[in-house]
């Protein structure tokens, strides 16, 4: 496990189109279809990361709890499954099952979507406004395995309180850490080392 930061993509970026298959219905989807009609959050994840599943439970409350003021929640796995066999499209079904999400979990097979993002580590978030223009991305909070800080998903929140109140969001943001993102042999990101 490489200790990963975000890539901190700059804000303002225009989100990156995709269209991937939701491991829970075996259909397509495209971003056009999954955003939220005042935003949309993208994040990075997999099933066996610890810094995922630390606050895995606090994201999907934070993402059922946007849902209905108008922010979709779309989670991407992109790890190579043929090493990281936890991370395989039908476990992804079963967490997603497991764990009721409220938003589609969808896999990057050719891990092109995550290196469109310049997404780097798991969790790796994004958030979105109405025009698909980013203007977070940063921790969900200060928590992480072992720190003993409360699980809040503060930082994300405050984000998407003030994207929802029209207000601007600061850019000195945090990034977010995790493991990083397990690129199959030969695909990494010019500049990557574990």
């Amino acid at each position: 496990m490489a200790l990963t930061e975000s890539n901190m993509l700059p804000l303002g970026t225009i989100a990156p189109a995709f269209q991937l298959i939701d491991t829970v219905d075996d259909q397509l989807k495209t971003l056009d279809q999954l955003k939220g009609e005042k935003g949309t959050l993208v994040v990075f994840m997999c099933n066996h990361c610890p810094y995922v599943v630390h606050l895995l439970d606090e994201f999907i409350a934070l993402a059922k709890h946007n849902l209905p003021q108008g922010i979709n929640t779309v989670a991407i796995s992109s790890n190579d499954v043929e090493n990281y066999p936890a991370d395989h499209p039908d476990k992804m079904k079963a967490l997603a099952l497991e764990k009721d999400f409220s938003f589609p979990y969808l896999f990057d097979e050719d891990q092109s979507v995550a290196k469109a993002y310049d997404a780097a580590c798991t969790p790796d978030f994004y958030l979105l406004n109405e025009n698909n223009s980013l203007v977070y991305r940063g921790r969900f909070d200060r928590s992480r395995p072992g720190n003993d800080a409360p699980i809040t998903g503060e930082d994300l929140q405050q984000a998407i309180d003030l994207l929802l109140k029209n207000n601007p969001i600061p850019e000195n943001q945090i990034p977010s850490m995790g493991c990083n993102i397990k690129w199959k042999a030969g695909n990494e990101p010019a500049g990557f080392s574990i």
